[in-house]
């Protein structure tokens, strides 16, 4: 099957564990999203981990440890995290980054262009406190 878009595992795991954290009261630890999300503790942790360093979540160790927001979640945009675990959405005229066009007109029109900007703006007007 094919697919014009796709989210990545990494990218599905912070944006969906956020939710998931912010929506608790004390937070969650790695155990609980995974489960949650149907996704394997050791990459769940990996991303979580990143979000961490990242200044968007904090963690306690121990017996009734877990991650949780540092920050309030209308101060996070989905753009951010995004933007943490895939590195800068970058919009170019060419799906392919040629520098020049080998025929007079692009056969893709620059859709790729558009749709990157329209997922980009969508993502930085989306914030966590939208999905709780």
């Amino acid at each position: 099957m094919s697919r014009l878009f796709t989210l990545s595992e990494a990218s599905s795991i912070g944006l969906h564990g956020l939710v998931l954290i912010a929506k608790s009261e004390n937070g969650l630890n790695v155990l609980d999203v995974a489960e949650k999300i149907d996704s394997s503790k050791h990459h769940v942790a990996k991303v979580l981990q990143r979000l961490v360093k990242a200044g968007f979540l904090g963690s306690h160790r121990g017996p009734g440890g877990g991650f949780f927001l540092k920050k309030p979640a209308r101060d996070i945009s989905l753009l951010e995290i995004y933007e943490t675990i895939e590195g800068k959405i970058v919009i170019t005229d060419c799906p392919l980054d040629k520098p020049v066009c080998p025929f007079d007109k692009c056969i893709i029109n620059n859709i790729t262009g558009r749709m990157t900007g329209e997922f980009k703006d969508y993502l930085d007007g989306q914030t966590l406190d939208m999905f709780l």
